[in-house]
């Protein structure tokens, strides 16, 4: 698909604006501020259903996003943004324990452990959907929030919000 068939859009969320950008079979991108190439203005148009949903996720209102997308990457790629669609709610997981969770013939030949996670972070470093991906949902195997493209600042705000959901929906039950 040429870029000139993609339709992209504003959203005012919370974390300041998202561009979502998608093409006939999905969204392709979600950037944070001042991580989308120049847009052609006639290629705007409005997303209700990935806005609807966007809405109810920072409103607490939405654990798992029903939008298709279209994720353009390596088999490798591919395969950790599956795992991080895994990842529940609200919860965490480790660059280790997702790498360890990857098929090891998606490796490439002769690579140690700890270049298998080097690889995986990579592949998270490149998600091009973050949020609706989750991968703010993987940390530092201590714990520590490690990179994360719109910024840790707002790794942490994700975080937070999720949190705080599941922790109030576990004190009305």
């Amino acid at each position: 698909m040429r870029s000139y068939q993609l339709a992209w859009t504003i959203y005012e969320s919370p974390l300041g604006p998202l561009t979502v950008i998608a093409g006939s079979t999905g969204v392709r991108y979600l950037n944070f501020p001042g991580r989308s190439a120049q847009l052609k203005e006639s290629a705007r148009r409005p997303m209700p259903e990935v806005v609807g949903q966007l809405d109810a996720y920072f409103a607490g209102e939405r654990k798992v996003f029903e939008v298709d997308l279209d994720l353009r990457g390596t088999p490798l790629q591919k395969l950790v943004w599956e795992r991080l669609l895994e990842i529940p709610y609200g919860a965490t997981t480790t660059y280790g324990d997702l790498a360890g969770r990857i098929d090891e013939s998606l490796y490439p030949d002769g690579l140690e452990p700890y270049e298998r996670v080097r690889l995986v972070g990579t592949a998270i470093g490149r998600t091009p959907t973050p949020i609706l991906v989750p991968c703010h949902r993987v940390i530092g195997a201590d714990g520590s929030l490690t990179g994360y493209g719109g910024g840790l600042q707002r790794k942490q705000a994700l975080l937070d919000l999720e949190r705080m959901d599941a922790w109030l929906q576990l004190s009305m039950s």
